[in-house]
């Protein structure tokens, strides 16, 4: 390693941000994390409201070995930081039928369920899970934490992905697996918590029913903004520095080469590198407007496919419901359809699917007494497929969505809500500088993958890196903190 107390700056406080600067700090670089946001955490903000703690997401923590890594490289203990309660089971599936599943690792109750909607299929399962397995080991341990900066390297991958038929789809290889229509949606759905749409995202996507499987499902106490505030302890702690509601205005090049960064406020800070975890459009678009290898690469970037939005309705209600667990999919009349109107149509439909995230049946300090903290996530096509006018949409969607659930789940909900409010793909675009408003970044399909998706370090400016969503290996916890590992190991190789 070189460069010990060389400077070097993170633009983003999200978790491939922190996770990146926590492991710069602790090898030695002097780190300052730059934060346009009030609060750090990126997409994992949170709003407290009428005593309700709402988080913005992710909610699902998976593989906290990989963020145990992070205390253990600074030589410290994260259970001194943060307290990982366990899910179980890790999600409810619900049906419009009224047919439910619950998912987890108990091979006891997995077989108990799978037989209620196919007998047949525990045998297909159980084969499944070894295919899981398989790509698991060549999908993340071996490649989830290992930069991809030149063809040669996907080359090398390339057995491995011919192997495991990377070039099938999640939702195709799960089906020839099983035949029931419910389980193949059950094995497949996980790639939406990834912006990836089941029927296109590779089958490599099918290792993150290993990762759940052997890692398990966690949910922070306090709520996933206790993990990122943990983090931020554990960053500051160590001697890093970070600045909130300053957001970055241009990234300063000299030649080939990152000299500065300004802010907002007319701060500005000389750097030997600089680590991006902001929206990767927003960066070559706008921070590096200077730059004419950047405006290539915009150019490029924006010819490339962005996964959906999301749209988000907050709500705390009076009552308590331990019969609802923590994570509940709510799965529409319509899979594929709904999926091709999302993906490719840009429609906003009139039926849709929720992931339903109830954490105060896990933690009951996250609302006052007698009462219980909500949110209710719908995917929606992204600004560029539906460029609606959302303030008008807010409403409707708010309360089709609260009907539904209302259906469903909880007769009276109107009556009992206590405050509400609704996140959608406009605020993902306002907030986070989000291209197109999209939740995801770059959309996970096998030609956006590995080599294919915005390198962890440019090809053109050697001092200026890439961590979070729109890097190898992409979203959810998991894959931004694996960004933030193989980022870290290229900026301290130098």
């Amino acid at each position: 390693m070189t460069g010990a107390g060389e400077k070097a700056i993170v633009i983003g406080a999200g978790f491939g941000g922190l996770a990146l600067a926590i492991r710069l700090q602790a090898a030695g670089k002097q780190v300052t994390l730059l934060e346009s946001r009030d609060k750090p955490g990126g997409r994992a903000y949170y709003w407290e409201r009428d005593g309700f703690t709402f988080d913005a997401g992710p909610t699902v923590i998976t593989d906290p070995a990989c963020l145990e890594e992070l205390w253990t490289a600074a030589g410290q203990r994260m259970a001194d930081d943060v307290q990982l309660d366990p899910v179980m089971p890790f999600y409810r599936l619900h049906w419009p039928d009224g047919t439910t599943f619950d998912y987890s690792n108990d091979d006891a109750v997995m077989h108990d369920e799978i037989a209620k909607l196919n007998p047949a299929d525990n045998a297909g399962y159980a084969k499944f899970l070894e295919y899981s397995a398989g790509v698991f080991h060549e999908g993340y341990e071996k490649l989830g934490h290992v930069a991809f900066l030149d063809f040669g390297s996907m080359i090398k991958a390339a057995p491995a992905l011919a192997k495991y038929q990377a070039w099938r789809s999640v939702y195709s290889m799960v089906s020839s697996f099983v035949k029931s229509e419910k389980l193949r949606e059950a094995l497949s759905f996980h790639t939406l918590l990834v912006g990836g749409n089941p029927m296109t995202t590779s089958a490599i996507y099918a290792l993150i029913h290993k990762l759940e499987r052997d890692g398990g499902v966690w949910f922070a106490r306090g709520g996933t903004n206790r993990l990122v505030a943990g983090m931020v302890a554990l960053f500051e702690r160590i001697g890093g520095t970070l600045r909130l509601g300053d957001a970055v205005t241009r990234i300063e090049t000299l030649g080939d080469r990152v000299t500065a960064v300004e802010t907002a406020s007319g701060w500005r800070g000389e750097t030997d590198m600089v680590a991006a975890n902001a929206d990767i459009m927003h960066v070559y678009k706008e921070l590096l407007s200077d730059s004419r290898s950047a405006k290539r690469t915009a150019t490029k970037l924006e010819r490339k496919r962005y996964s959906p939005s999301l749209f988000v309705v907050h709500f705390g209600i009076k009552g308590t419901w331990p019969g609802i667990p923590h994570h509940m999919i709510l799965f529409g009349p319509r899979y594929k359809g709904l999926l091709d109107d999302i993906y490719e149509h840009g429609v906003l439909s009139e039926d849709f699917s929720l992931y339903l995230h109830h954490p105060t049946v896990t933690d009951p300090s996250l609302a006052p007494e007698g009462c219980s903290t909500f949110y209710a996530l719908a995917p929606v096509p992204h600004m560029g497929k539906f460029p609606g006018d959302w303030e008008t949409v807010k409403p409707i969607l708010e309360k089709r969505i609260l009907d539904e659930i209302g259906r469903r789940l909880i007769p009276d909900i109107h009556d009992r809500i206590v405050t509400k409010f609704s996140y959608a793909p406009t605020d993902f675009a306002h907030d986070l500088n989000a291209h197109l408003g999209s939740a995801f970044s770059l959309e996970p399909i096998l030609t956006q993958s590995a080599w294919f998706r915005v390198h962890n370090r440019d090809d053109a400016i050697p001092n200026l890196y890439f961590v979070g969503a729109g890097t190898h290996p992409g979203a959810g916890i998991p894959g931004v903190v694996g960004s933030a590992k193989a980022t870290a190991k290229l900026m301290l190789e130098g």
